[in-house]
């Protein structure tokens, strides 16, 4: 896609199934650099924030090559991985049920899990409030939510740095190591992610209550959950 284009609904489903198809095979290893693995504790806190017993079934949403199914397991629950990207799903390291498909329209039973997560794809997906609203259906009453997403700092000086990072050092390094245009478009794809107070009255129209946003390590990522109401 151009360099500063940003596709809109079927157009963008599809550039994002393929973009994700041709950065699988070196998606764990860019991750990992360009966080310096901070991904890997992001994620052990949306997980913590669930506040589960164990065992407990949890769907991984947009799973990828199942970092957070792999995570999942390890604290005693059992993970089931969902992604559009078959390539991803090829690429996968889990031992976890997985299934293609489209989160907007989920192959998974009404109020058949305990729980969901979903690491860094709000920004990716066409429609966030039918997104809010397949979770709603599939989590049960009491159930919770931990959505993991990239952030914009509120401190100044760090966002500063945070955008420069960001915006620059993230593509020229994806480009180094996997997709160029791939690690391009990531970092100008924050801008589809609606205000804080936007996404968490979404959450509230959907069914969610006691929905909140954090910031984790400075801002650098954010973390929204919440809890299905009964």
């Amino acid at each position: 896609m151009p360099s500063e284009y940003l596709p809109e609904g079927d157009e963008k489903r599809t550039a994002v199934r393929s973009l994700f198809d041709s950065i699988a095979p070196r998606y764990d290893l860019v991750n990992r650099i360009m966080t310096f693995r901070m991904d890997v504790g992001w994620r052990k806190k949306t997980i913590q924030s669930l506040q589960l017993q164990s065992p407990s079934t949890v769907l991984d949403l947009a799973c990828g090559t199942g970092d957070f199914c792999r995570e999942l397991n390890r604290a005693g629950h059992q993970a089931l991985g969902v992604d559009l990207s078959l390539g991803m799903l090829q690429a996968a390291k889990t031992d976890a049920p997985l299934l293609q498909g489209d989160l907007l329209l989920l192959p998974i039973a009404d109020q058949s899990v305990d729980a969901a997560v979903c690491g860094f794809a709000l920004r990716n997906l066409v429609d966030l409030q039918t997104f809010f609203d397949e979770l709603a259906r599939v989590v049960r009453p009491g159930g919770r939510i931990g959505l993991l997403d990239v952030s914009q700092p509120d401190n100044r000086f760090v966002a500063f740095g945070h955008g420069i990072y960001f915006n620059k050092v993230v593509p020229f390094v994806g480009g180094l190591l996997s997709d160029k245009n791939a690690y391009s478009y990531l970092p100008r794809s924050v801008s589809y992610l609606p205000p804080t107070e936007q996404m968490l009255e979404l959450l509230s129209q959907a069914g969610f209550q006691q929905q909140q946003r954090r910031q984790l390590t400075g801002g650098l990522s954010q973390l929204f959950t919440g809890v299905r109401r009964t």
